[in-house]
């Protein structure tokens, strides 16, 4: 599916399906670097539980056109103008690591529009290794590897290719998309602000050998939350969605018919 957004187009990943009123929306917000190919087993799964799916690419990502946005607030505002162009009322979010502050700093802006939010491997900052910066800004294709590296909970998982190269296909996607998008994770400082206005039903999901957010801090993210559950998923790191996507979805979904307005 493409729409567009300030003269840009946008795309989302197809499941074949009409946006029907009557069902559940969910977007799912990917994270630094990515796009929505990091959700293809997760899309069609919640579209046939009876849920209207969006995995959108963030602006110069993925299919979508434009220059990448430079602040987690900024991409909050960008996903306001896509939830008023398909005319929604309520959503459910669904982000994942970088993908987490936007859902964070969207629901604390827009609280009314948001129904629950779940979290996939987030926190409310994620301060980013300056050296891993400069490389990315260098356009150095080693910044893929080394993210990955990090990204899985251990080295038997990294199989099949390392994905973000399959989306980042050059130095100049690396220093203009990538890079962008760290320095806007390390910019991010209002997470705690944003908690303090969200009251929606929150879920969280942790990889228990998660480098990047340690389940430590993890667990305190959710703690702030007075509406919450979490659950974490054994040996597995980061790239919870393409580690270990089949209980993912599967706490997912779960969670969402919980909640579910009766």
């Amino acid at each position: 599916m493409n729409f567009e957004i300030d003269d840009k187009s946008v795309f989302s990943m197809d499941t074949g399906e009409t946006l029907d009123s009557k069902k559940n929306t969910i977007f799912l917000l990917h994270g630094s670097g990515q796009s929505h190919v990091v959700w293809s087993l997760t899309t069609q799964f919640l579209s046939d539980q009876n849920n209207n799916v969006f995995a959108i690419d963030f602006p110069g990502h993925g299919n979508s056109e434009g220059e990448s946005l430079k602040s987690i607030e900024d991409m909050a505002e960008w996903l306001d103008k896509v939830v008023k162009k398909l005319d929604l009322n309520e959503i459910t979010l669904i982000g994942h690591s970088q993908g987490c502050l936007v859902a964070l700093e969207y629901a604390s802006k827009f609280t009314k529009k948001v129904k629950n939010i779940i979290f996939i491997a987030g926190s409310y900052e994620i301060p980013v290794n300056k050296d891993l910066i400069n490389l990315a800004l260098a356009g150095d294709m080693e910044t893929l590897n080394l993210m990955m590296k990090w990204g899985y909970g251990s080295s038997k998982q990294f199989i099949g290719g390392n994905p973000l190269q399959k989306i980042l296909n050059s130095a100049r996607e690396v220093r203009d998309v990538l890079a962008t998008d760290l320095i806007a994770c390390n910019n991010y400082k209002n997470g705690t602000k944003a908690i303090k206005k969200i009251n929606c039903p929150t879920f969280f999901i942790f990889g228990e050998l998660d480098k990047m957010i340690r389940i430590e801090k993890g667990k305190e993210f959710a703690n702030l939350f007075s509406n919450s559950e979490t659950h974490v998923i054994k040996n597995c790191g980061h790239m919870i969605l393409l580690e270990n996507a089949f209980e993912m979805r599967e706490k997912i979904n779960n969670f969402l018919k919980k909640n579910e307005k009766i």
